[in-house]
């Protein structure tokens, strides 16, 4: 990616006083709705989930080694910690559907496949827990779960006393079998059950998830009240179209969900597909790049055993990782389309001095066949600062320019369908150029 701009003479002058700014920004920051506050998910969650790319795999007499089992869990953790991610803050081992026996045991308890998981969830956990990592688990909140084993209708008490006997630190609780026009009761009787049991666990909701997709809107109000994050829409597959469908679906309802966004209650567009088979180089840019400006849960869902090394870089690039774990949690939003290439802006935690940094991440969706130059300027994005920036292209290497300003033109061979993700850092101050 490429990228340039026209330098401009400036006479060294001093900082102005950016108090007024910094209000401004502080205030938007308390516009917010207050939202759940358990102490838990501060910045949005990290980690990893079999979903995505294992499914509903439980035949290991011909996939030993893929599915649905305690060896699948252990080896994915001991990948978390031995290939640096969770150094980059991905926690979080969760298991998705299909780990249930088709019964629940006498005790009216849900338990684990006997021969899938034979030492039973809490030695998993115990396993994971050991690595330095946390545990995550799946429920639902219907009759059954989506691919059919025990829901937990009629049994949130006694699941929610079970998980945090196991040791788990996160359930996601999805909302198969059940009606999608009053779950929202079900989801908030969970969390007082969750609550009761002392044990801290991050509360994944699927509620809006459901209305959402059968045209209802979501209380969105309630949901920050009740859960730590919820899947706001369609589940993720691995295709760019469903990436690009899922952005879209996010931009169109931006301003209803970004007021939602903040610590301890995030809005989920679901899994990091990075690294499977389904997206390109670029378009795993674009996902990590609008994911990070989402402020978006970063929960990756591929094989850490076989993921190549260029898609691996990306999911553990630290300044990407960075702008998604801002303090603020603001979502960004898209301000501006030009040219088929979409660009959203997201201002980041305020400096000491009051001085305020940005990300903005583009995402082409432009399809020629080669990459297209795109031209912009921070003041069409409504980004100022009266000693200019210093701008950095997270993605590519050696590609800081020292000072750019407001009406400065920024030029990016954007790819088709690729993303891109840039940090601007204010400068103190204007110096002369000569």
């Amino acid at each position: 990616m490429l990228f340039s701009h026209n330098f401009s003479r400036y006479l060294q002058i001093s900082s102005i006083n950016m108090t007024l700014k910094f209000f401004m920004i502080i205030m938007s920051v308390l516009t917010v709705v207050n939202g759940l506050d358990n102490g838990l998910a501060r910045t949005p969650p990290m980690g990893w989930m079999q979903w995505e790319r294992f499914r509903c795999l439980t035949d290991c007499d011909n996939y030993p080694d893929e599915c649905i089992s305690h060896k699948l869990f252990r080896a994915m953790a001991d990948h978390m910690l031995s290939d640096g991610y969770l150094d980059a803050g991905y926690e979080y081992v969760i298991i998705d559907d299909c780990w249930f026996s088709h019964k629940r045991d006498n005790e009216g308890r849900l338990q684990p496949d006997p021969d899938r998981f034979p030492y039973g969830i809490k030695s998993l956990a115990d396993y994971i827990h050991s690595k330095g990592l946390k545990f995550g688990i799946y429920a639902d909140y219907g009759i059954f779960t989506c691919a059919g084993y025990p829901g937990s209708l009629n049994h949130l008490e006694i699941d929610a006393h079970t998980f945090a006997e196991w040791g788990v630190d996160y359930l996601k609780f999805d909302g198969c079998y059940s009606d999608y026009i009053t779950i929202d009761k079900g989801y908030i009787e969970m969390d007082k059950y969750l609550n009761a049991t002392d044990r801290p666990i991050v509360y994944s909701c699927s509620w809006p998830a459901y209305q959402e997709s059968n045209d209802m809107e979501s209380n969105y109000t309630a949901l920050a009240q009740t859960c730590n994050l919820w899947r706001n829409w369609d589940d993720i597959d691995d295709s760019w179209e469903s990436v690009s469908e899922i952005i879209s679906w996010f931009s169109t309802n931006q301003d209803r969900l970004a007021p939602f966004s903040g610590p301890g209650h995030w809005n989920d567009p679901d899994m990091l597909i990075i690294g499977n088979y389904g997206l390109s180089l670029e378009q795993c840019k674009a996902q990590m790049a609008i994911w990070s400006i989402m402020a978006a849960p970063l929960i990756m869902s591929v094989d850490l055993r076989t993921i190549d090394a260029e898609f691996r870089d990306i999911i553990l690039n630290k300044e990407a990782i960075s702008v998604n774990q801002d303090p603020l949690g603001i979502m960004g939003r898209l301000v501006l389309t030009r040219n088929k290439i979409n660009i959203w802006t997201k201002p980041l935690q305020p400096r000491e001095d009051g001085q305020q940094p940005y990300a903005i991440a583009l995402m082409s969706n432009r399809t020629d066949g080669y990459p297209y130059k795109i031209g912009f300027t921070l003041t069409e994005l409504n980004i100022t600062n009266p000693n200019g920036f210093q701008m950095k292209d997270v993605f590519e290497k050696n590609n800081t320019l020292p000072f750019i300003t407001d009406d400065e033109k920024i030029y990016l061979r954007m790819k088709p369908t690729g993303g891109a993700l840039l940090v601007f850092t204010p400068i103190e101050e204007q110096l002369i150029v000569v």
